[in-house]
């Protein structure tokens, strides 16, 4: 059983930069891939960024450049910096984690989810 709680959202302007957390419960966390999925209202869940057990990255068409995901196993960590944010990132961000040893894009491949933590950018 993983718990996972995401952290660093907030407001900023477009061309700003946010850096979120996603603390993971559990001594098993380096053993699990682990990704950022978000959501904007009336749309549906969107991946955007994982990274597996080894460290290896992968994103989404629409953050890639712009985003950065890395995870430190020593503090059961993962994080997500975004830099040259556009209002058409504003969405709910949420941290996934799952067993499967490859990141996968898809919401049905990861059995954790945190809660959630709001990104606003503004014009």
């Amino acid at each position: 059983q993983v718990q996972l709680v995401e952290s660093g959202g907030g407001l900023v302007q477009a061309g700003g930069s946010l850096r979120l957390s996603c603390a993971a419960s559990g001594r098993t966390f380096s053993s699990y891939s682990m990704a950022w999925f978000r959501q904007a209202p009336g749309k549906e869940r969107e991946f955007i960024a994982g990274i597996d057990w080894r460290g290896t990255t992968y994103y989404g068409d629409s953050v890639r450049g712009r985003f950065t995901v890395s995870r430190d196993n020593a503090k059961n960590t993962m994080y997500l910096q975004m830099n040259s944010l556009k209002p058409e990132d504003t969405a709910v961000y949420f941290c996934a984690a799952s067993r499967v040893v490859a990141v996968r894009t898809t919401t049905r491949d990861y059995a954790y989810w945190g809660q959630g933590t709001q990104v606003t950018v503004s014009s």
